[in-house]
């Protein structure tokens, strides 16, 4: 009786190998950071949902909204800048297929800088507004559109330290298994952060009559 002859996955193995019999832990890995994902979904939308309930006159308490305090047009450069940062990246983990580890490190490297140029962006707006006395603590409609705002860019900073992170070990391991894994839910972590700040941009700063 003949056996079907065992392809343990290694560093040369084709993604998604179709005459693979063992276990994928690429796809199994991907499976599971999706459903945290969709838990870091839940967050976003509890943080928007409370910024729609303090909307309103009450919540504002007299103090500053979005429409006064943010730029539709620095959200709109923003917007390009986090869409330029996982267009870059995208493109970087098409080097996989060939095996390139120079255009993955460089598409890595122009990612992590357009997404540090989105946080200072998004930080100083946030510094300016504290400034001007509009800060978190000023009402319960600011301390929702902070909380929301910082959530975000706190997300990025952690998809930034991923990035260098994957510098470090593409260039020490090459592409093994965990290091394709590790790359592919990077790629998914900051297509959805970019997902999430449309949303954002959309509720707060378009629908906001951000000035």
């Amino acid at each position: 009786m003949a056996h079907s002859s065992v392809v343990v996955p290694g560093p040369d193995t084709r993604l998604w190998n179709a005459e693979a019999d063992a276990h994928d832990p690429v796809s199994a890995r991907t499976y599971g950071f999706w459903l945290y994902l969709m838990s870091d979904g839940l967050i976003f939308a509890s943080l928007i949902a409370a910024y729609a309930v303090l909307d309103n006159p009450m919540g504002q308490f007299g103090h500053a909204t979005a429409a006064t305090l943010l730029s539709a047009g620095q959200g709109f450069v923003q917007t390009l800048v986090l869409l330029g940062s996982v267009l870059a990246l995208s493109l970087g983990t098409l080097s996989l297929k060939s095996g390139n580890k120079g255009g993955l490190a460089l598409g890595l490297i122009i990612s992590a800088a357009l997404s540090v140029v989105f946080v200072v962006q998004g930080l100083g707006g946030l510094d300016a507004a504290t400034a001007t006395g509009n800060g978190a603590t000023a009402s319960g409609y600011l301390a929702a559109l902070f909380t929301l705002l910082y959530t975000h860019i706190a997300h990025l900073v952690v998809g930034v330290l991923w990035m260098l992170i994957m510098l470090v070990q593409i260039n020490k391991f090459g592409f093994t298994t965990d290091v394709v894994g590790r790359l592919l839910n990077l790629r998914l972590y900051m297509q959805f952060q970019a997902s999430v700040w449309v949303v954002v941009y959309l509720y707060v700063y378009l629908l906001g009559g951000a000035h």
